[in-house]
This record gives structure tokens, sequence and C-alpha cells, in this order.
């Protein structure tokens, strides 16, 4: 079975500034607050009880009678949520996508250069994925996506490019592309990750002696993300090489 993320707790939380709501189909804004918290709280046991199943068997194997009797929700009641199995996994995709977004925000608050935000948020992903594999996969299959593109991780990294560019710390010809290329290297990063983590039971079973190793592979993509921002080798290899900043406060990354 993947690595299942150790709190579930964590992934029950509402994200600060978004819809609870949205994407399904019944609003969370009632005219009681008690029966709104319990919309929210349902909604968000549909959500953790598809990403376990999700976890043990990919989500062409989870259906949505599975998630229902996993959440402790009528099968009805689903629907009044999402309109379709389809519609739980987009859902599911953009929270945790989203609350990733976020801890990396947090990561990076107090760092005043461009290059090296981009770099602490390259190897974050690359070592989230490699912790849960679940999410790997994901990222995977939601890198190039509309969604992932337009939200999340996809419009910081826009924001952080247009930032380096505007204090003259990248040189890029089109910035667009090269967020593409960005999201192209780090997902094939993840992919090199899962690949290499999943191919010797050897290596399952020493995950922490090898963690040195999935670190410095992680500042290897950050820096070739430096370089191809503008940044010469040697200098993108450096701020590749700094300590990562912890957290404000405590979060599942």
């Amino acid at each position: 079975m993947p690595n299942v993320p150790s709190s579930r707790a964590s992934r029950r939380q509402p994200l600060k500034g978004s819809s609870p709501s949205s994407p399904g189909r019944e609003p969370v804004a009632t005219r009681s607050p008690r029966v709104a918290r319990r919309k929210l709280e349902t909604r968000l046991r549909l959500l953790d009880a598809a990403f376990e199943l999700v976890a043990q068997k990919g989500m062409d194997g989870v259906t949505i009678t599975e998630i229902t009797n996993a959440a402790d929700v009528g099968f009805g009641s689903f629907y009044n949520y999402f309109d379709s199995k389809e519609g739980i996994f987009t859902a599911l995709v953009e929270w945790l996508f989203e609350e990733f977004a976020s801890t990396l925000d947090r990561l990076a608050a107090g760092l005043p250069d461009p290059a090296e935000a981009v770099a602490v948020s390259v190897r974050h992903t690359l070592l989230r994925a490699y912790r849960e594999p679940v999410w790997g996969q994901l990222l995977i299959r939601e890198g190039l996506s509309t969604r992932a593109l337009s939200r999340g991780l996809g419009q910081r990294l826009l924001r952080d490019t247009k930032r380096g560019i505007s204090e003259r710390r990248f040189i890029v010809a089109d910035e667009l592309m090269c967020v593409f290329s960005v999201i192209g290297t780090v997902a094939a990063g993840v992919a090199a990750e899962l690949h290499l983590s999943g191919s010797s039971k050897r290596a399952v079973r020493a995950r922490k002696a090898l963690r040195s190793r999935h670190e410095k592979f992680a500042e290897s993509t950050a820096a070739i993300v430096l370089q191809a921002f503008g940044i010469k080798r040697a200098e993108a290899e450096k701020i590749a090489r700094r300590p990562l900043p912890v957290p404000a406060q405590t979060a599942r990354i």
C-alpha cells in the first residue's frame, strides 16, 4: 500500500480564503451555522475517504459506494456535494494542491530572493512526492491540466516568475513558456522519484537511509529549474543547497 499522510486531521481543515462548497453542487452557506458546519464536515469526510481509497486502489478502482461507505454517508447524499466520481476527484486534487500551495507560501514568505523562493518550492514538492507517492501521482496526472495552471501551484509559480522578472532576477524570453517548462521538469523529477523509490523492495525498506539521496535529487532538480530562469549553474546550485526554511506553524508538507 502506498504511503498515506500520517495526519488525517490536517486534511480535514477547511482552506483559508476558499469556498468549502466549491466545486460541489450544494453551497455550504445556509441560515443555520450548525447546518453549515455539518454540511462542511460531511463534505470533508467524503474527501478524506476518497483520498484514503485512492491511496489504496488508485482512482480507477474506487467507486462512489466505497467512498460513501468509508465516510459513513448515505449514497444519495453524495450527490448533494458532488456531481460524479470525477467531480469528487477534481475537488480532491484542488483541495490537496491548494493546501500545499498555501504551505509553500508560508515557507517562502520570509525569503527576499525570488530564486530561493522557487528553489524551496521545488525541493519541498519533490520531497513530498517522495514521502507520499499517491500525492506525487496526482501531481503528475494534473501537472499540466487547466485546473493546475489556473489556480494553486500553477498560479503561484506564475506569480513568482513575474516577481523574479520584475526584480531582474530572472531572464526569460516568455514567462508562460518558462512556467510550462518548469512544471514539466518538476513533473519529470517526481516521476523519476516514484519510479526509483518503487522499483526496489530494498529501497522501500531503506527509505530513511536513502533520504539524503532524495534530498540531493531535489536540490539538483531545483538547480535545473533556476537555470531555466537564466541563473548561472554555479549560483543555481549554491541557492538550491541552502537550508530549507521551517514553517512558522506546524503543517503537513
